[in-house]
């Protein structure tokens, strides 16, 4: 489905009732309606950031649901629309943070550094933000993080808001880093998401585990 490690690693979950049932669903919902991100990129932090190659993770809720927003990575939009709010604060902490002045909007690139950039819900109906919710697909990114808790090879996770926290109980293994803040949201970005610095942190850790950093340009 994914084409890649991710494969094996969830083929037991392919198998499943309630995913046959989700991606029925999924199907019918886009013959039918407007739905985000287009089909082909439902799984493309999958296919951008293999399991064996994840370094970081950075969890959100469901993509975008604006035209021409989402393209299937968390907080990462095409370069041609509007910034979104979330990913403006995202960008203003990373200048803060680094002194980075990333000018894109699309979070490919980092993908390709390791970070799988994660929705927990991972389609939209135009316009209807969390249309999805109830579909299954949490059940499924929830198997997602789980697989990567049992990794041995250190990964850090970044959860930002209350919704991406509440994945900490997935989290178990101690071999693994969580850095934690408020949402980037401008409801929340000023209650703790600005001045959190969370790319010289993940790079801190990745030095201290003689990784290579991300560059996060």
């Amino acid at each position: 489905m994914i084409g890649n490690t991710w494969d094996l690693v969830l083929s037991s979950e392919y198998k499943k009732e309630y995913f046959l049932t989700l991606m029925n669903n999924i199907n019918r919902e886009y013959r039918h309606k407007t739905i985000y991100p287009i089909y082909d990129n439902i799984f493309n932090a999958f296919k951008l950031t293999d399991y064996d190659k994840v370094k970081v993770v950075i969890l959100g809720q469901d993509p975008y649901h604006g035209e021409h927003e989402a393209h299937g990575l968390s907080f990462s939009v095409y370069d041609n629309v509007m910034r979104p709010p979330s990913l403006n604060n995202i960008i203003k902490e990373l200048r803060n943070d680094l002194g980075i002045e990333k000018r894109n909007n699309d979070l490919t690139n980092w993908a390709k550094e390791g970070v799988l950039l994660l929705n927990s819900i991972l389609t939209v109906e135009k316009d209807k933000p969390l249309s999805h919710q109830n579909y299954g697909w949490t059940i499924f990114t929830d198997s997602v993080i789980k697989a990567l808790n049992e990794r041995e090879d250190p990964i850090i996770f970044i959860l930002w808001g209350n919704f991406a926290r509440s994945k900490k109980a997935l989290i178990t293994n101690s071999s693994h880093f969580i850095i934690e803040s408020a949402h980037p949201s401008p409801l929340s970005a000023s209650r703790g998401f600005f001045g959190s610095k969370p790319f010289s942190k993940v790079n801190s850790v990745l030095n201290k585990l003689n990784k290579k950093e991300i560059d996060w340009r």
